[in-house]
Parts: structure tokens; sequence; C-alpha cells
């Protein structure tokens, strides 16, 4: 057999194959709500999976590929997770930590810094790693810090720090 028909084979296979998931090169620090919503995750797709699974030869194999590449990501995200206590003083900025600040158009925002994974900035929950995040981190109440962009930097002050609910 031509090895060129081998070649054809096995890349055909492979474009079957769903892409994995990029698994970020930061720490997976997050918060203990952080790490239960990643577990239920883990439960969802495992019920998910074994519903597809059970279909015997009627299930949607690529469905069920699909399913198997989330799992190898969510459990490797649970596996990694360093879970940070809870932020309970409100003298820094941490992990867990809702803060409120104002930035140089005086438009003031609350967000809390959370895991990746729980990140959602339509709900005010900032990835603790993102440009906010790491500008925030470590601040105090008054602090300037500059938050830098890829719109451009801007430059914000924290009004206020509270614990984690």
């Amino acid at each position: 057999m031509s090895r060129a028909f081998v070649n054809e084979d096995n890349a055909a296979a492979q474009a079957d194959q769903p892409v994995e998931r990029q698994v970020s090169e930061q720490p997976n620090r997050l918060t203990a709500q952080g790490l239960a919503q990643l577990q239920a995750k883990v439960a969802q797709l495992q019920a998910e999976h074994s519903a597809e699974s059970a279909k015997g030869e009627q299930a949607d194999k690529q469905r069920q590929a699909d399913l198997e590449r989330d799992l190898r990501y969510f459990n490797q995200r649970v596996q990694s997770a360093q879970v940070v206590a809870p932020a309970t003083s409100t003298d820094k900025v941490q992990i867990g930590s809702w803060v409120t600040f104002v930035n140089e158009h005086d438009e003031q925002q609350r967000i809390q810094l959370v895991g990746e994974d729980q990140a959602d900035a339509s709900a005010g929950l900032i990835n603790w790693g993102s440009p906010l995040g790491r500008a925030l981190l470590g601040a105090q109440v008054g602090d300037e810090v500059l938050w830098k962009r890829p719109v451009g930097d801007q430059l914000i002050e924290v009004l206020g720090i509270e614990a984690e609910a």
C-alpha cells in the first residue's frame, strides 16, 4: 500500500477529533465557589457523556468526542485548582475581594476578583490574572493603579474593598 493512502487515512481520522481546549499558563487560583462550579461542570459533563454513550450505535460520535475533550479540560482544571482562603480582609485587594473603583471619567465600577474559570465580566466577576485583576491585586483603598488595557492605559482609584460574601 502506498504511504500516501496511509497518510490520507490518518489525516481524515485526525480531522474528526475535536481540538483540545487550551489550558492557561497562569496558576489556577480560585475561590471555593469557583472550585464548586468546576466540580459541578465535571458532574454535568459526565452525566451528558453517560447519556450519549447509553445510546450505543445511535450515539452522536462527534458529541461524544466533544464531551470527552471538555471532560479532560475540566478534570485538569479541578486537579490544578489552588483554592485561596476566603477574602476576609478589607485592607488590600485579594482574590475573592469585591472592589469598587473609579476611572478617570468619574465612572464607578464594582467587581470581584475570581479565578479564570469563574470569570464573567457581565456579572462583574473578573479574572485575577487579567490586566484589571493584576492592576488591582494588592491595592488598598485610596490607591491609584494603572490599568494596562489594549485600548490604552487608564488610571483608576480604589474606593472600597469588601470581603468575599
